[in-house]
């Protein structure tokens, strides 16, 4: 194990690292499924979340994203303790989440699947009275937005497609694009290549990628450790609901413990 003191643990996080996680834990009838977890996402570059499966990953992240409440511990985004705000107002905040399973809206195109994750203006009484021309100022920003990443991520051609009829790592780019288009200062990934076809990984690893430059950090879940190796700058390693190890991947490979737990 990666000793608690190593600099590539974080305990210490650095000033302006978006999302802290501390001593973060969810019991099920007695069971921890998350065990006391605290771990720090910096301000560039995705971080991974790795471990077998029942690990406590997807628990840990749908409790930062708010939609399980915590036994204990802390969500802090941003320097602000959310731990007990509703899944709403962290992502109007900029915490924004993905699915392991594609969650797009079948019947409506890919189009109408971008402009309805911008949302709408908010409701004020100035803004009841020029409602008219708020909404279409904020439909032109929200359309001319739309169609930039329609342009960025290849899907320009099948704005007009059924999101339903995409193939999955389609659906998965779209996935993707509903998020951007909510406007993230934070993006959680759970499972991005899930149910994608192999072909498309490489496709996908570079817009992440491309995501990264352009300044927007992510906290990835993902089991296929090629894809963490080449995406990841730091990793977090959870076994049976609690973090194991951190730090780069080669420190992770060469941890003991993670090989009997979980790479061997």
């Amino acid at each position: 194990m990666i000793a608690p003191g190593h600099p590539a643990t974080q305990d210490h996080p650095a000033a302006g690292d978006p999302l802290r996680v501390l001593g973060l834990r969810r019991n099920y009838g007695g069971v921890n499924a998350v065990a006391g977890v605290s771990f720090t996402v910096p301000a560039a570059g995705i971080t991974g979340l790795i471990g077998p499966n029942g690990a406590g990953k997807t628990t840990t992240v749908a409790m930062i994203a708010g939609e399980v409440r915590p036994t204990g511990g802390r969500v802090m985004f941003h320097g602000q303790d959310i731990t007990r705000q509703p899944p709403g107002r962290r992502a109007r905040a900029g915490l924004i989440r993905t699915f392991q399973l594609s969650s797009e809206f079948k019947r409506l195109t890919v189009l109408e699947n971008l402009l309805v994750a911008a949302g709408g203006p908010g409701e004020t009484v100035t803004g009841a009275l020029l409602r008219r021309r708020a909404w279409r100022a904020h439909r032109a920003l929200v359309l001319a937005r739309a169609t930039e990443l329609l342009e960025r991520y290849g899907l320009a051609h099948q704005a007009n497609v059924y999101a339903g009829d995409l193939s999955s790592g389609e659906k998965r780019l779209v996935e993707i694009m509903r998020a951007l288009m909510a406007g993230p200062s934070l993006l959680l990934l759970d499972e991005p290549m899930a149910g994608v076809h192999p072909a498309l990984h490489g496709r996908i690893e570079a817009h992440l990628r491309d995501l990264c430059q352009r300044g927007l950090p992510m906290l990835m879940v993902e089991h296929e450790l090629s894809i963490v190796e080449r995406c990841c700058a730091r990793v977090i390693v959870m076994v049976r609901g609690a973090k194991v190890a951190e730090g780069t991947m080669p420190q992770i490979r060469a941890s003991d413990e993670v090989k009997r737990a979980y790479l061997a």
